[in-house]
């Protein structure tokens, strides 16, 4: 069965002047940018709960999403998603995807039975990948969805959820080896707290800790080493979860010796909650070496919570884009559109189209980064502004050849210091010119 009429084979790369809706006006996958094509630089993944699963409901209305992949039961339901998935991933020459464990599978009434129904439909996404080469940039277990997960799954106050995260994390790790997957995502989404009045909050990410150790070694025991990915986000669901940001979250693994083995898996809609850009987030992830893979999409500064648009906006690609570069790329991580279309954006055919808008908008932010780059834009900027640091007492300093008394003589024998502008409201404009 063909799932998507709205493309006869695939969408292709057309140019600006296109008025076809299904056709890239600006990702062209085999265009090489600074020695890579733009398709290797961007490794696009697509989200299966976002793109198969997610309906259209929100907390003020019903389902309105119109699918065609329903069948006579949950399991004929799961086996359609898994062909119209790699209809729509081919459609869009993407080879990276990414799922939770409940997206495909239903979950049933048991754990056997939910691990049996894992077992058959990962069958069927083996030999969909083994057909078309299509690979898996990465998996992770839902542990936030049912109501056991309430108090959270490894943070939980219950010692037998934790145990049944632990066997959804174990099954997780066997199918990301079956599956060859390349990175294992770990997203706290009740891993935090509603109120410290009744909570042990070292207590907990003591056990946490423990929690990722366990993974790290079952992966070993079974001969199996993705690079394993931790998702920072401030508050929702939780009032304050405990990977709050890049910065918290590399303060935990350093804590607890995970450094060698969890890298970050950065959002654009979380770095928003978090109080900060896009490119804030990558960067702090880069100066700890921990840049692991991204998760596309934007937030509205006139909404409070996680909507996951699309991305649309070619300053933040743009300036992602450049801190990918200056990072020598992303891989084995990726680009995952952990995007949902709008409620009102409800036919199917919107799946492709928004798609499209994002994978369009991240290649025009690598063009734009790259140009910034080989014009050394940035580094310009930062070398004149840091100059004072290459010679003289600068360079003693950055050399800890200073100390206080050498820096205080220094102070009381030079005169009034002079301090340069920034002229930071041209340079935005310089940047802007950039992105046209």
């Amino acid at each position: 069965m063909v799932y998507f009429n709205e493309v006869p084979e695939k969408v292709v790369y057309e140019g600006t002047t296109t008025k076809n809706p299904y056709a890239f006006r600006h990702y062209n996958p085999e265009e090489v940018i600074l020695g890579k094509t733009m398709k290797e630089h961007l490794r696009f993944a697509l989200a299966y709960w976002h793109t198969m699963t997610q309906d259209g409901s929100d907390p003020f209305g019903s389902p309105v999403n119109q699918r065609n992949w329903w069948g006579e039961n949950e399991m004929e339901t799961a086996k359609n998603r898994v062909e119209a998935f790699f209809e729509i991933l081919q459609k869009l020459d993407v080879e990276y995807f990414c799922f939770h464990d409940i997206d495909i599978a239903p979950t049933g009434d048991s754990l056997e039975e939910f691990l049996a129904n894992l077992d058959v439909i990962t069958d069927l996404i083996k030999e969909k990948m083994d057909q078309t080469g299509i690979k898996l940039l990465w998996n992770t277990a839902n542990m936030f969805s049912h109501p056991r997960y309430v108090n959270g799954a490894a943070t939980s106050n219950n010692a037998e959820v934790y145990a049944y995260a632990a066997a959804q994390v174990k099954k997780g790790l066997e199918i990301s080896k079956k599956l060859n997957g390349a990175n294992y995502v770990f997203w706290g989404g009740r891993e935090g707290y509603e109120s410290l009045l009744n909570t042990n909050m070292g207590f907990e990410q003591d056990n946490i800790a423990r929690f990722f150790h366990l993974a790290v070694d079952y992966a070993k025991k079974i001969n199996h080493q993705p690079q394993f990915l931790l998702e920072p986000k401030p508050k929702e669901p939780m009032t304050h979860q405990y990977d709050f940001d890049a910065a918290t979250t590399m303060a935990f693994l350093q804590k607890y010796d995970l450094t060698e083995n969890f890298k970050l898996n950065l959002e654009a809609n979380h770095a928003t909650l978090a109080g900060h850009t896009f490119q804030h987030e990558i960067n702090t992830a880069r100066n700890y070496n921990a840049l692991g893979s991204l998760d596309a999409n934007q937030g509205d500064p006139l909404i409070g919570w996680d909507i996951d648009e699309f991305p649309s906006n070619i300053y933040d690609t743009t300036l992602a884009m450049y801190e990918v570069l200056e990072n020598g790329g992303i891989q084995p991580g990726g680009i995952n559109f952990d995007s949902k279309v709008r409620r009102t954006s409800f036919e199917q055919g919107d799946l492709l189209l928004a798609h499209i808008v994002g994978m369009d908008t991240f290649a025009r932010g690598l063009r734009a980064a790259a140009k910034l780059k080989e014009d050394r834009f940035f580094d310009d900027l930062k070398e004149k502004r840091y100059a004072s640091y290459t010679t003289g007492i600068g360079q003693e300093i950055v050399d800890g050849k200073a100390d206080l008394e050498s820096l205080a003589d220094y102070a009381l024998t030079h005169g009034e210091i002079k301090t340069e502008s920034n002229h930071l409201e041209y340079v935005k404009s310089l940047l802007n010119d950039y992105l046209v």
